[in-house]
């Protein structure tokens, strides 16, 4: 759905909602949110909604003590969990400063910068997800566990699969919010679940991404139930893995994907503290068939990207990140990796190549090469750049 300001305001004025949340991120991506009531509502489209900027994550050296949410009205949902008297409807906003100029840490921005370059490239991306995540039960009190909700395991069935109904619910829900989930199912792990998205242009599957964490999380807290998607929950189990499927055509519609593929290869170390900027993040890589090293397969095993063609069409997928990583930052940086492949028509190294060089094995590692990558200078700002490495 795409709406107007008037659109959104009409609404509000006629479904009975009372609450507005506008929504955005910090430098990490977590979902943060400021709750207005209605009559807010316009003076945040035209002005702002205030912030205070220092205690954000990442937004600490802001040169202004306060910064302005403007709400995106293209992205109103309502949720769905709330009551239908006093509804509660959630956009996701951009950052302002004082001045009025967007903020040059809103990695939001940052994502709709590399779009509109790739579009005046000619280029168009467009990404799907595979995102894995657990459910653990809850104490009698409600706190977390790590006692994984069933013990069933790859694509099992009712009964052993006690997770189903959550996933059904989950997937409904999302759909609702206007959504597109692909497909659903158990996980290897205990307790473990994926669920998979269409392709969808770069900052609609931000968004998505945004939104899904925040669904799966709100109802596994209903059914008494945690929801986790860090890297590695459970040490002897598998990892969660958030895989980015890449679709890349240029004006005439020829699939460049493949340039684009061998263009984040080329970057990959450089951007890895960025698709995996925790210390779990570590020890997920090289466990089960999470990679550990720079290389491609179509053979689908424990490569950093899986790529095959299928009906003529070439898929590709990056499996090396994690959920701990900001969507929005991490779709920009792939794009701008993708389209310095596709400029230089870079060629994939050899399939599978014997002597492929390691992923940075801890984030100290990584860390060390962000900070010295000019390339990751060029496009990722000092402030943000600074909140990954320190």
């Amino acid at each position: 759905m795409n709406y107007s300001v008037d659109e959104v305001m009409k609404y509000i004025e006629e479904e009975d909602v009372k609450f507005i949340r506008l929504a955005f991120r910090d430098a990490y991506g977590v979902q943060k949110n400021i709750s207005v009531m209605p009559g807010e509502v316009k003076k945040a489209f035209e002005e702002g909604t205030q912030i205070n900027a220092r205690v954000i994550k990442g937004f600490e050296d802001c040169p202004s003590a306060s910064l302005y949410l403007r709400p995106d009205p293209d992205t109103m949902a309502i949720l769905p969990w709330r009551p239908d008297s006093g509804r509660v409807l959630r956009m996701f906003c951009d950052i302002y400063t004082p001045e009025g100029k967007e903020y040059v840490s809103d990695t939001r921005g940052i994502l709709k910068q590399a779009v509109k370059d790739a579009s005046d490239a000619g280029i168009e991306f467009r990404f799907g997800t595979e995102t894995e995540f657990y459910l653990f039960k809850n104490d009698d009190e409600g706190n977390p566990t790590k006692i994984p909700y069933d013990r069933a395991g790859y694509m099992d069935i009712a009964p052993l699969d006690k997770c189903e109904n959550v996933r059904r619910e989950i997937s409904l829900t999302i759909e609702r919010m206007g959504l597109r989930p692909e497909r659903s199912h158990h996980e290897r792990g205990p307790g473990q679940n994926e669920i998979d998205f269409h392709y969808a242009k770069p900052l609609k599957a931000a968004d998505q991404m945004t939104t899904f964490k925040m669904v799966v999380s709100t109802l596994a807290d209903r059914y008494g139930l945690n929801a986790d998607f860090s890297p590695l929950p459970l040490p002897d189990e598998p990892g969660n893995g958030y895989h980015i499927n890449i679709y890349a055509v240029d004006r005439e519609g020829n699939d460049v994907v493949k340039y684009a593929a061998a263009g984040i290869i080329d970057r990959i170390q450089d951007l890895t503290i960025f698709l995996n900027p925790t210390d779990a993040s570590y020890s997920r890589l090289g466990n089960n068939t999470a990679p550990d090293r720079v290389n491609w397969s179509s053979a689908e095993e424990s490569e950093l990207m899986y790529i095959e063609t299928y009906h003529g069409k070439t898929r590709v997928e990056l499996r090396s990140p994690d959920a701990s990583g900001n969507p929005y930052l991490v779709y920009a940086l792939l794009i701008r990796a993708g389209l310095n492949g596709i400029e230089k028509k870079l060629e994939l190294p050899q399939e599978m190549e014997s002597e492929a060089v390691m992923l940075p094995t801890s984030k100290k590692e990584a860390a060390a090469l962000a900070a010295k990558s000019d390339f990751v200078k060029k496009y990722v700002p000092e402030g943000i750049l600074k909140a990954y490495v320190g």
